[in-house]
């Protein structure tokens, strides 16, 4: 179904399940923020979309993936998560590297590339930047994930999940040691500076929350904490 479609019909969908469409309205600008396009344009495309049936649309409120629409969208993640997890763990390419390769690819893979990428990587479940990748039937398990930007001294977190959309931001991560199931603590937080403290396998480094934003794990001494 999806190989009929238009690399922009697919990205649209795709980047309103990343913005939480496939359990709320999203606003239009916040599609237009993340696609990087003006705000009028979004409003015809969700106006296609809603009459091809894959979103359900409200004029002024903005846009839900429909059932159809969420099956699409779950489908192109899958491949390009896939094509990231065979390019770091199978080509060797540096983590930093491969969002913008697997953006191009992902439009381009058949069903049956798709299933013998999975079957060669051991049916996957995460890609390399922590990110779940959706089951051939297009599930994705839930998990409560915190911000690492929010915790405070004393709190620590085991990171599960990365943005993979700055290359410089995932090299400095990947020096720091902040990668999926690195555990990291608090130390001490300088509000007036927006200085962090942490310390991750046994080092201790100084980040600001520009440097936090992005990393997302869970609690690992109680949600309670927080």
């Amino acid at each position: 179904m999806s190989e009929r479609l238009s690399h922009a019909v697919e990205n649209y969908l795709k980047a309103i399940h990343h913005l939480g469409g496939d359990q709320r309205m999203v606003p239009p600008t916040e599609i237009a923020a993340a696609m990087g396009v003006r705000a009028p344009s979004v409003t015809g495309m969700l106006k296609r979309l809603a009459g091809a049936g894959w979103v359900e649309y409200e004029p002024g409120t903005g846009a839900r993936l429909s059932r159809r629409g969420l099956g699409v969208a779950r489908r192109v993640i899958r491949r390009h998560r896939l094509v990231e997890l065979f390019l770091t763990k199978v080509l060797g390419l540096d983590w930093s590297e491969v969002d913008a390769e697997a953006e191009a690819l992902e439009h381009a893979i058949s069903p049956r590339l798709e299933q013998a990428l999975a079957a060669h990587l051991g049916e996957p479940l995460e890609d390399p930047h922590g990110h779940l990748i959706p089951s051939r039937d297009g599930n994705i398990p839930r998990r409560e994930l915190c911000d690492l930007v929010d915790l405070r001294p004393g709190q620590s977190a085991i990171i599960r999940e990365v943005r993979d959309d700055d290359p410089r931001r995932l090299r400095h991560w990947r020096k720091h040691g902040l990668i999926p199931g690195a555990r990291v603590m608090v130390r001490r937080y300088q509000p007036l500076d927006d200085l962090f403290e942490i310390e991750v396998a046994g080092k201790v480094i100084l980040l600001g929350s520009e440097g936090l934003a992005g990393l997302r794990g869970e609690h690992a001494n109680g949600p309670s904490q927080v």
